[in-house]
């Protein structure tokens, strides 16, 4: 009687659905038209935005700047720590996330500015400059200080080189998460971002009647409603907006899935393209009624499908690019079978959280450091063949000699990092061969702009993990690089 009373197609909904899922642009502009406002792009999907943000300390210097270029172009959130406000707006422009703090103060380095982050990129340092003074956009620093004489202005190497570094470190072990997860959706805090995320998508769309939604109550999402066979009906779910960029669980396993269910079977889907009907990569997983399960979805065992009918000669997953994830209630298994626990009328799944699992180790914590820092002292050195920083390393405060201690402040604490030690840096363009070497001897000059792509790079790359080098360019122009490989050749630390 239920279903008779439901069979009454609802165009409306439809259309409603299609519109909250932009398939046909058209109806978005009439909406947008008639509203009378632009679309928000602030609740654009973002599978970087979604999972904690990068913290860039020195992203207001040469090289931090580009560095918050580099992830913002990738997609990744960006949380800018920053001693001036004012100075870092005119930097880096209105649209990234600032917060102030001062790494030689500890008691700054709070929750709100370490809270919900993935990872660190340090670029601070000391600042040098001319002793006769320099111009307002600090021309003559970026020459390279063989070019003048150099001195040490406002806060000592010790206290920002060492004990900066050292608090920083200090701060972020407290909140960077070190486990083989990543956290996708967190349903315990909801946010605007995460509201305007999500949509019912039910069999309306293909004349059906079931009517579902999804609601965040309980410090859960709540995906219930009602499931109808009429009119050749038969599902109901919710599913994403498309992210842009997609996200990217390449080195996880697998989804695993917090849920208290009502006993029925659902499947997951995740879909590598923007396709609204495309194909979709699916499990199905049993519930136990009104109690907490975790549910484990390997990508290994996803089942390829179009419409609930399996493509056998589809490719496995491309877990580098999920571009949406999907929730469903079917009285469909696949190719025409039965789902063994449908039945038509009301469903209610609660789900707490989606995360990534069994991932490898990559990079929590990038620190720039410089070429040259063990050589101050190194019996047998002749400091006329040095760079200038090793020759003036005790003019400059111990510059070398404090951001060596930074480092060993870093391998000593049980994060994962990447400590990169760059020679001379330059304001020219980059794009040069990049030459990684170990020992501390190398000597040349690199680009900040290649420096930032490393610094970017090492975050997604397992083989960049604990690792100290050297780096420069060479002569030839840059191939596209592997990535891989480059660290491949690299001996970890002990």
């Amino acid at each position: 009687m239920a279903d008779k009373n439901r069979s009454q197609w609802d165009l409306g909904r439809f259309i409603e659905t299609l519109t909250y899922f932009e398939v046909i642009p058209f109806l978005n502009w009439v909406q947008q038209l008639i509203q009378g406002r632009p679309k928000d792009e602030k609740y654009q999907p973002n599978g970087g935005r979604t999972v904690g943000a990068i913290l860039v300390a020195g992203a207001t210097g040469g090289l931090g700047k580009r560095v918050v270029q580099r992830l913002l172009e990738r997609g990744y959130q960006v949380r800018s720590l920053v001693r001036d406000l004012d100075k870092a707006r005119s930097i880096l422009g209105n649209d990234v996330d600032l917060v102030v703090a001062d790494i030689t103060k500890p008691e700054t380095l709070t929750s709100v500015v370490m809270a919900n982050i993935q990872a660190v990129i340090c670029c601070t340092a000391v600042r040098v400059q001319p002793v006769e003074g320099d111009t307002e956009n600090r021309a003559k620093y970026y020459q390279g200080i063989k070019f003048y004489q150099p001195e040490i202005v406002g806060d000592t190497p010790e206290n920002v080189e060492y004990l900066g570094v050292k608090n920083l470190v200090e701060a972020a072990k407290k909140y960077l998460n070190q486990s083989h997860e990543k956290l996708i959706f967190d349903f315990t805090k909801p946010s605007d971002e995460l509201r305007n995320t999500w949509g019912a998508l039910d069999d309306v769309v293909m004349g059906g009647v079931s009517a579902s939604n999804i609601q965040f109550v309980e410090n859960t999402a709540l995906f219930a409603g009602n499931v109808s066979t009429a009119n050749s009906g038969g599902f109901a779910s919710v599913r994403t907006k498309n992210f842009d960029p997609a996200f990217n669980l390449a080195g996880y396993d697998g989804v695993e899935l917090r849920v208290r269910g009502d006993g029925k079977r659902y499947k997951l889907f995740l879909r590598t393209d923007a396709k609204w009907d495309g194909l979709g990569y699916s499990y199905s997983f049993n519930t136990v009624a009104n109690t907490w399960i975790d549910v484990r979805i390997p990508f290994a065992e996803l089942i390829p499908v179009f419409r609930a009918k399996i493509v056998n000669d589809a490719p496995a997953i491309d877990s580098s690019r999920v571009c949406s994830l999907q929730l469903m209630l079917s009285k469909f298994e696949y190719d025409g079978a039965l789902n063994p626990h449908f039945a038509p009328g009301g469903f209610s799944l609660q789900v707490e959280s989606i995360k990534a699992y069994g991932g490898v180790t990559l990079p929590k914590f990038v620190l720039v450091s410089s070429a040259g820092v063990t050589r101050p002292g190194r019996p047998g050195l002749n400091l006329d063949e040095e760079p200038p920083a090793v020759k003036l390393n005790d003019q400059l405060g111990g510059i070398l000699t404090w951001k060596l201690k930074g480092e060993d402040s870093l391998r000593e604490s049980g994060i994962s990092y990447t400590i990169i030690r760059p020679c001379a840096l330059t304001e020219e363009i980059g794009g040069k061969e990049l030459i990684l070497e170990q020992g501390d001897n190398i000597k040349g000059k690199i680009s900040r702009e290649d420096v930032a792509e490393i610094c970017v790079e090492a975050l997604e790359q397992p083989k960049a993990c604990n690792l100290t080098f050297e780096v420069k360019e060479g002569e030839n122009s840059n191939n596209p690089i592997d990535w891989q490989r480059l660290f491949s050749n690299l001996e970890h630390d002990k």
